[in-house]
């Protein structure tokens, strides 16, 4: 039987390659009756390169493709060692098939096999240039999709179908990098981004060997996009070509009497750069900075290199340079080189490019925390922590002095944003050397804390409750090392315990009750639980859960505690706060740890989450209700959790004081927006539902916290948000629009991009809304998707710049600057497009220039001038 399978396959295949002789009009059939044949498992040694050879001798009119593709892709495949056999013959014969192709869907299976051809070592023999040729014919891809395409083949397909051919051999590089090099060189945006993107790839197969003829052009080509370009995508993309092209030359090994072409390259580069560095206030200093951080990110080598060039430059500039914008400018550059010496390890601590510039380093972050210029001193406090990051860079001294500093800005004004810096940046540094700040923080903070202790005592005024709050948010800020912990978490209670013997002092009762005071407490307790051993945690739970539950103080020395503690009965709200320290507590303990008396505590926690009269303790209690439903295993008795939640939450919102609690529980769960009384709020909990939660919620507290959460919100609700909108009165409509702002704000924006068309219309209406929070949230949506979506937005060019201009007077600070950064990135429009309106953005863009606010007048300066250069040559 099977002899007879396979004489009838060869007297087949003998039949359809005559029949290949006959008129063009049959050869599709004979094509069909071929592809069918590839497939047979039966097919005799020999008959698949008989085939092929036949096709492209015969086959000069080219009905169809298609089919002749899947023949060769079918004996590739199953007949590899055969069609190997055929050497060179084989790829010049396919050469002749893919001449001329056009159709979308064939190139995209032509170009896969090119690419197997390559990566399977197929015999290329003298047609690597043709074959180059007849694949290159096609770069830069320019495709439109029709509409209604049933085949579904995007633009996108075939450029990285293209690229993944293109950048498969170094053979290739001698033709390819000059046609990479024209088409960066040219004036269409496409080509520019497919170009650098391209050649990206292509550093990764080729070595120095490729690269040396073509170094000098790339970098020319490179340096005039980062220095001139227009679009931040061009800038980016040759940011990372360069990084690219600097990695492949470091890792090529070098022979004794060969020339290092990195040092060489690199030095052309430092030599176009570095004097550009010496003027902070000029264009060019921060393409030049962009320019050398790139390279050298690359590698460790090209790292050094730079870095023991530039940073005595910038050492020097500012110190020449006295005015604080300028000295934030060269701070900030240092700042990125040195974020760039954290991607290295090295050995020999000697060897370290920064060991040499420490003291100046150091000395250079103290004046910067010392100068008047807040954004100074924020730039100061980061460099401050990149520094502390670099292993064993900082002596103790330092140590102490930055510790010194870190304190004194801990207790800035209120609306200094470098205290809440400072206090982040404790708690980073903290976590890297507990010694240090046990030593000279944590003393300071306790003297500071008894002397507030005894002002509050006599009754002094609301600076010092002010202080003493800040006090306890610092001693919060550094508990990050269970060192530390161990140490603030007694001065913390004995600080407690002290508040409570002084009854007679109101004063003190209020501090210690305050929402800040009491968040700081919950940070420590949380932070303290997470490095609770397994076994001292149940020990724990098995005492905090009767105190809170019974009052049951019998574990407290002496009964000491003066009366009685029943938070979840008692009428008092001061009781009810401390609910937010249970929270802190049973929400990051590990998930294993039983916890007793779990069904009366979830009541409770239910009961008191829609309780009227303190939103802080509703909120503690619904943010513990859901903490401990995430731990819980799946099962009858999570079910029922669940069912006495939405009962409650069914039954809040139906009328009633409570509904605003109810609501609140119900987020923390997780349409109200119809609701004229709690529609906004429940637009703004979209916000909440779509933000990292940072006490209850998180990995370090043991939650289960899944990737991807956002689109899967985005997914389930945004289409009943769109026909909500549609369906809701007009008085509600921008509830409806303040959601979608909030969840599109925080949703990534690959995922947004494939249905900007359908909602782009419903963010340009919220652009009208009234409310502030909607307007910012919107635009701060919209400036990202100028800059990554420039085709779909240009559509709508007129009404955003109507809406953005209208916005630039807004009375909120926040939504001028916002919507003048939006105006800004309306530049990198298609040219075209925005050519009408130049004249009247202008003219428009003169008012915001005469802001009261510094921070306005500078984005409308940016805006303009980018508006005046339009259109000019090289922009």
């Amino acid at each position: 039987m099977a002899e007879f399978l396979v004489c009838a396959v060869v007297h087949l295949i003998l039949f359809y390659e005559n029949r290949l002789k006959d008129h063009h009009l049959v050869i599709p059939s004979v094509l069909q009756g071929l592809r069918a044949l590839s497939l047979c498992v039966a097919l005799p040694p020999g008959l698949a390169v008989s085939v092929l050879k036949a096709i492209f001798q015969e086959v000069h009119v080219q009905v169809d493709r298609h089919t002749v593709y899947s023949i060769i892709t079918n004996f590739m495949r199953t007949r590899e060692e055969e069609l190997k056999g055929l050497g060179a013959d084989f790829t010049f014969g396919f050469i002749q098939v893919m001449d001329g192709e056009k159709d979308p869907r064939n190139l995209l299976v032509a170009f896969r096999i090119v690419h197997d051809l390559i990566s399977r070592d197929y015999s290329l023999g003298p047609f690597v240039e043709e074959l180059f040729e007849v694949t290159s014919c096609y770069f830069p891809i320019d495709f439109t999709p029709p509409p209604n395409d049933p085949h579904g083949i995007q633009r996108e397909d075939l450029i990285l179908s293209l690229r993944a051919v293109l950048a498969s051999t170094p053979r290739f590089a001698e033709f390819l990098l000059p046609l990479l090099i024209e088409k960066v060189d040219s004036e269409i945006l496409s080509a520019k981004l497919d170009s650098l993107q391209t050649l990206n790839a292509c550093c990764a197969v080729y070595g120095q060997k490729e690269l040396k003829d073509f170094l000098p052009s790339l970098w020319a080509s490179i340096r005039r996009e980062v220095f001139q370009t227009a679009s931040e995508r061009v800038e980016a993309e040759g940011l990372a070509a360069l990084n690219s092209l600097t990695a492949c030359l470091s890792r090529s090994v070098l022979r004794a009497d060969a020339e290092d072409l990195l040092d060489s390259f690199l030095s052309n580069i430092l030599q176009d750069c570095r004097h550009h560095l010496c003027e902070p206030d000029m264009k060019l200093v921060w393409p030049s900075a962009k320019l050398l951080q790139a390279a050298a990110g690359a590698s460790a080598r090209a790292c050094d290199h730079i870095t023991s060039n530039v940073l005595p430059l910038l050492l020097e500039q500012f110190h020449k340079h006295s005015q604080s914008n300028q000295r934030r400018t060269i701070l900030e550059m240092i700042l990125g080189f040195l974020k760039l010496q954290q991607k290295w390890s090295y050995e020999d601590k000697d060897e370290r490019p920064l060991s040499g510039f420490k003291d100046q380093l150091c000395s250079l972050v103290f004046m910067a925390l010392t100068d008047p210029s807040t954004q100074l001193q924020l730039v100061g406090i980061r460099t401050l922590t990149v520094l502390g990051a670099q292993p064993d860079l900082l002596s103790s001294g330092d140590l102490e002095l930055a510790v010194g500093h870190l304190y004194r800005l801990s207790f800035l004004e209120e609306d200094s944003q470098s205290w809440v810096a400072a206090l982040e940046a404790s708690g980073t540094l903290a976590t890297l050397y507990p010694a240090a700040f046990s030593s000279h923080l944590v003393p300071k903070l306790v003297e500071e804390l008894c002397i507030e202790e005894s002002d509050l005592a006599r009754g002094d005024g609301p600076t010092k409750c002010s202080r003493h709050r800040r006090c306890l948010q610092a001693l919060s800020a550094i508990s990050t090392h269970a060192s530390i912990v161990k140490e603030t978490l007694p001065l913390l209670l004995q600080h407690l315990c002290q508040m409570n013997k002084e009854k007679e002092h109101s004063v003190l009762k209020k501090v210690l009750l305050q929402d800040e005071v009491l968040a700081a407490m919950v940070s420590v307790i949380g932070t303290a639980t997470t490095h609770l051993s397994p076994d001292l945690a149940a020990q724990s739970v098995a005492h905090i859960v009767p105190l809170f539950l019974d009052g049951n103080i019998s574990f407290l020395p002496e009964n000491s505690f003066p009366g009685r503690f029943q938070p979840f009965q008692d009428g008092s709200s001061g009781q009810r706060r401390l609910v937010a320290l249970l929270m802190a507590f049973v929400c990051s303990l590990p998930r294993n740890v039983e916890i007793p008396q779990l069904n009366q505590l979830m009541r409770e926690l239910l009961e008191l989450s829609c309780c009227h009269g303190c939103p802080f303790s509703s909120t503690a209690a619904a943010k513990c209700f859901a903490g401990l439903l995430n731990k819980h295993p799946a099962g009858q008795q999570l079910d029922e959790f669940l069912q006495l939640a939405v009962d409650k939450v069914e039954a809040g919102l139906s009328s009633g004081p409570y509904r605003s609690q109810a609501f609140t529980l119900l987020l923390w769960l997780m349409g109200l927006l119809s609701d004229p009384e709690l529609g906004p709020a429940a637009a703004d909990g979209f916000s909440l539902l779509m933000s990292d939660c940072t006490d209850v919620l998180t990995r370090a507290g043991h939650a289960e916290v899944r990737i991807m959460f956002r689109q899967r919100f985005f997914t389930d609700n945004v289409p009943a948000l769109v026909r909500g909108f549609h369906a809701a009165p007009r008085d509600v409509k921008p509830n409806y629009l303040k959601g979608l702002s909030h969840v599109l704000n925080r949703l990534p924006k690959p995922v947004l991009l494939p249905e900007l068309p359908t909602l782009l219309s419903l963010l340009l209406e919220a652009l009208s809304c009234p409310d502030s929070v909607v307007q910012l949230s919107t635009l701060s949506c919209l400036q990202p998707l100028l800059l990554e979506a420039p085709q779909v937005m240009s559509l709508h060019v007129d009404t955003l710049v109507t809406k953005f201009l209208n916005l630039s007077s807004s009375p909120s600070m926040a939504v001028r600057i916002a919507a003048l950064q939006c105006m800004h990135a309306v530049t990198h429009l298609p040219t075209p497009v925005l050519l009408p309106y130049k004249l009247q953005v202008i003219r428009a863009l003169a008012k915001p220039l005469d802001d009261k606010k510094r921070l306005v007048r500078k984005e409308a300066v940016s805006a303009r001038g980018e508006w005046f250069l339009l259109g000019s040559p090289g922009s």
